[in-house]
């Protein structure tokens, strides 16, 4: 079958692989129809993740047709139409039972190298290192999906592709990351990102019934689809000062939550501030650049939520743990359980209540991945998010 591989920092490049195979009595096979390329994978592209390998398959949303399924697997059946969450779980794992499954116990192989990094391993995720577990991706033609009985869930014809696979993370993702907020009628929430996630996230903060949403970002087109898309109030980073903006803005209080969607990869309107960051990351004398989120708790009023669902990899220099600690912020974060979330959130769909797709810009064939990720990474062409349609 035909693959997207990692070839080196800033470089995939599509080729032949040997077709994957049932390995286990709860995988099934997949046949994708449609896989996207996320704003996490271009930390794989760059490099920024630890345990990649050259020829490694990448991807992590995916969807399409089950062609084969192991004996144990009876949720599925060849011919469905399924939709496959990122973070691999098993089910029965204290962690799955509680709804926790994207630090399922079970699904990373590789757990030993995650804890000398993070302490304990979180789950397995398709496409993404070996730190978690070295799972094969889905932009591809094919993928093997462990615990099949678990993670899958059938997707009704009425419902077309590019909906559809938004379920696969990016919508779940930003959906959680309003939920973590805890909004309450009135509520002001600021989002740090106006990507595929922060757009979304913007999105379900205004289904969860927060009254005004407030997106930074400095792309005009990303901050104009903010806006028309998600009913937002914006700005831009690059032409205003963000914390006496969200000050004006909210008569000196602050947001009542703000949302990180931007994570490892930021960038920062302060020359300075950017260049420091940059030097240390290259000199891996710290793993991410954190603007946004020292600037988020730094905007969010006392005693609100700061939820964190950009993807951090590692250690992040000049922390505000003073600001953090004394005016009684609280933080939640987390890779997306998106098992938890996938059915209610094809519920909305179905109902009318939102079309996540309007993140999707560009539409190219499988063969054409590479192209992709430069469009992407460079923000070509007014470029959101990827389909790369198989």
């Amino acid at each position: 079958m035909r693959a997207t591989t990692w070839t080196g920092t800033d470089s995939v490049k599509v080729v032949d692989v040997p077709d994957p195979r049932i390995m286990n009595a709860r995988d099934a096979i997949v046949k994708i129809s449609s896989t996207a390329i996320c704003g996490s994978d271009l930390h794989l592209y760059h490099g920024y993740i630890p345990a990649m390998r050259r020829g490694d398959i990448l991807g992590h949303e995916f969807m399409g047709e089950v062609v084969e399924v192991g004996p144990e697997v009876d949720n599925l059946a060849v011919g469905d139409r399924v939709v496959v969450p990122f973070p691999i779980a098993c089910g029965n794992c204290a962690s799955c039972q509680q709804g926790r499954y994207s630090v399922c116990e079970n699904s990373n192989p590789n757990a030993g190298i995650a804890e000398k990094i993070m302490g304990h391993s979180p789950a397995g995720i398709f496409g993404y290192s070996h730190l978690l577990g070295g799972y094969a991706g889905g932009q591809a033609e094919y993928a093997r999906v462990p615990f099949a009985d678990v993670g899958p869930i059938k997707i009704p014809d009425e419902v077309p592709d590019d909906q559809a696979l938004m379920l696969a993370d990016a919508f779940p993702t930003a959906y959680m990351g309003a939920e973590m907020c805890d909004i309450t009628p009135g509520d002001v929430v600021a989002v740090w990102g106006a990507g595929p996630v922060g757009l979304l996230a913007a999105a379900s903060a205004r289904l969860l019934g927060a009254e005004r949403v407030i997106v930074i970002d400095r792309y005009p087109y990303r901050l104009r689809l903010a806006a028309d898309r998600a009913g937002a109030e914006t700005i831009n980073y690059e032409q205003l000062d963000v914390l006496d903006e969200l000050n004006r803005l909210t008569a000196g209080r602050g947001p009542d939550a703000c949302i990180d969607a931007v994570g490892l990869e930021g960038h920062h309107g302060n020359a300075a501030m950017y260049a420091y960051d940059r030097v240390k990351q290259a000199g891996r004398l710290e793993t991410e650049r954190p603007f946004a989120l020292r600037e988020a708790i730094l905007a969010c009023r006392s005693g609100g939520v700061v939820s964190v669902i950009g993807a951090y990899g590692g250690f992040v220099d000049k922390f505000p743990m003073g600001a953090f600690m004394n005016r009684s912020l609280i933080m939640r974060t987390g890779q997306c359980h998106v098992q938890r979330y996938t059915r209610p959130l094809l519920a909305r769909i179905v109902k009318g209540e939102i079309d996540p797709s309007f993140v999707i810009s560009h539409r190219m064939p499988l063969k054409d991945a590479a192209k992709g990720y430069k469009i992407f990474q460079k923000k070509q062409d007014d470029c959101t998010k990827v389909v790369l349609k198989v």
